[in-house]
Order: C-alpha cells, then structure tokens, then sequence
C-alpha cells in the first residue's frame, strides 16, 4: 500500500503553530523531538489516521519568503470533517479567520479559511 503520509508546512515559530494547530484547529501533537541542529521534527495530524503535517521553521529567506504562500494563493489544503457546523462554530470561537461564509455545493459543505500565516484551506463536508 501507498499513500502520502506527510506533507511540510514552513512556519515561522514551532511553538506559535503548534499552539495553532492544536488550539485552534484541534489537531493532535504527534510528536516534537529536538534534533542535534537546533530545529525540532513537529508533526501534528487532525486525526489518529491519515497524513499529518511536519512543521518546519524556515532557514534562510527563501523559505521564510514562502511562508503563508506555499501554495501561491490557492487553496492548497483540505481539512475534512464528519460535522462541518461544529467545527466551523469551534474554529471561529478559536478566532480562525474564515475568508467566505459557508457554502453548500455539490460536493459538501465548504468554507475557506486561512491558517494563522496566511495560507488558504477548506474545510469541508463531503456530501454523502
């Protein structure tokens, strides 16, 4: 079997994103092991299943040019859910800026919002 089991995200603070994606997003911490060069292997996942993210400060200005944008301003990540009005409703108390008003589509029911650097999600109901 084959899947993707990881993805980086460039951050700007370890513990500002773990805070974030925790607190606000509700993932889990899976792991925060400091590593002999200073940095920390960070791997948060919404879920006990599924790809996780690995939070990665940035070196250097190229990558810290890229944080927020990894994506080019697109939509480039997609948080599922199993009940999108309680987790549209936790997520705004969290202070989440959500970018539209929910919208049902063919597809689920969907809303944009950005992480805590800018970058762009959906958070999203499969219909069915």
């Amino acid at each position: 079997m084959r899947r993707i089991a990881l993805v980086t995200l460039v951050v700007d603070d370890y513990d500002e994103a773990i805070r974030f994606y925790t607190e606000a997003l509700g993932f889990r911490l899976v792991e925060d092991t400091p590593r002999p060069d200073g940095s920390r292997w960070v791997v948060v996942q919404p879920g006990d299943h599924g790809t996780a993210l690995v939070l990665a400060r940035a070196k250097g200005d190229g990558q810290r040019s890229r944080i927020g944008d990894q994506t080019g301003g697109r939509v480039g990540f997609f948080l599922h859910t199993d009940d999108f009005a309680r987790d549209h409703a936790r997520m705004l108390a969290a202070g989440v800026a959500f970018l539209e008003e929910p919208r049902h589509e063919p597809y689920g029911s969907v809303a944009v919002f950005q992480d805590l650097y800018g970058n762009r999600w959906d958070l999203l109901q499969p219909a069915g």
